[in-house]
């Protein structure tokens, strides 16, 4: 029922109680790790980015509802399962649990049994989420940085010239993250998030950002929106179509999100840019 890889970190301030938790989850598997308050929860979550977080809402310092709540604000670690497990069964701490975001929550005492069965069902949740994800891009071919132009743009719109402008990869060389890098390239005109990528690499959104901002300074959605920026940047110098069918080639649903990306990046809108550069090109 649950893979070896999967990680738990259970975050309860009782020693008793936590030890009790992660015997019983290391006897089913899963690799875990602890934290006794609050805080060290947090750090251990920003460090290790696990599958999933146990934690008890009435600690000192820090409760439960503040731990989950910084989580869920931080990019690395907002979206990883959270499943409550507290000694209050009160409506009103109920409610207040769900509205922050948690997945679960369970009143003690549990079972171990009734604690394994909520995980196994966030996991297969996340696992089909992710598998649906799968089978969305199981069909488009992956590309290896040959073509800057999106297969959106019809072939009389770009002449023969401007079809073979040689490209240069915006991506560092990092054999480690060619997989990640290739699917961007693949699909950055389809409107990809970094759950796409994630998906399509078998690694926890969480993780994945993690991963790639420690070894290029940069997250996965900004290294989307660069290589987005790199078509945009093509597509307005060589061509003469409107910017909300550029917009739309390069993956944007929005037009104006398309604007406001471009001129933060260029610090001209893309009007304005495109005027200037096809002179400059023309001279």
């Amino acid at each position: 029922m649950y893979e070896s890889s999967n990680k738990i970190l259970v975050i309860e301030d009782d020693k008793i109680t936590r030890d009790l938790y992660l015997k019983g989850l290391k006897a089913k598997g899963f690799d875990t790790i602890s934290a006794n308050n609050g805080f060290a929860g947090i750090q251990q979550a920003l460090e290790c980015i696990p599958d999933l977080v146990i934690c008890d809402i009435t600690m000192p310092d820090m409760d439960g509802y503040s731990v989950l709540n910084t989580l869920r604000q931080d990019p690395l670690t907002a979206i990883i399962p959270f499943i409550f497990l507290t000694g209050s069964s009160n409506k009103a701490d109920v409610r207040k649990a769900m509205e922050l975001g948690a997945d679960d929550y369970l009143t003690k005492p549990s079972t171990l049994d009734e604690l394994l069965r909520a995980i196994a069902i966030r996991l297969e949740k996340q696992a089909t989420l992710q598998y649906w994800w799968a089978k969305k891009f199981e069909k488009v071919p992956k590309s290896v940085f040959v073509d800057n132009t999106p297969s959106a743009i019809a072939p009389e719109e770009t002449s023969d010239e401007e079809a073979t402008i040689p490209s240069k990869s915006i991506f560092p060389s990092i054999p480690q993250l060619k997989e990640v890098f290739d699917f961007i390239e693949a699909h950055y005109h389809q409107g990809i998030t970094l759950c796409d990528v994630a998906v399509a690499v078998g690694y926890s959104p969480a993780y994945l950002t993690n991963r790639v901002s420690r070894q290029t300074g940069e997250t996965v959605n900004c290294w989307i929106v660069k290589r987005r920026m790199a078509g945009a940047r093509l597509l307005l110098q060589n061509n003469n179509q409107t910017i909300e069918k550029i917009a739309k080639a390069l993956g944007y649903q929005d037009v104006s999100h398309f604007s406001r990306q471009f001129r933060q990046h260029h610090g001209l809108p893309p009007q304005a840019w495109r005027k200037q550069h096809q002179l400059v090109s023309q001279k």
